[in-house]
């Protein structure tokens, strides 16, 4: 589960627990809400504690240079965050 499904759960659920008020035979709305917040409160924890530590390596590469001076000169800058 992707953090914007989470927070798109958590959204409905908290809808549908705090804002309806529908009376259907065999469903309680609000159940169903509490149900949807808690799994998108549980996917946003681990969405943050799977993907949030892990390192992110950019490398980029530019060429500068005149043209018609031949080979362009390179650059390469790796940066970790």
């Amino acid at each position: 589960m992707r953090l914007g499904t989470a927070i798109v759960l958590l959204a409905l659920g908290a809808i549908l627990t705090f804002a309806v008020r529908v009376d259907l035979s065999g469903v309680d709305l609000q159940i169903v809400g509490w149900i949807l917040m808690a799994v998108g409160a549980l996917g946003i924890v681990v969405e943050l504690a799977v993907w949030g530590p892990r390192r992110r390596q950019v490398t980029r590469t530019d060429a500068y240079g005149a043209p018609g001076d031949g080979a362009p000169r390179r650059t390469t800058t790796e940066e970790t965050y």
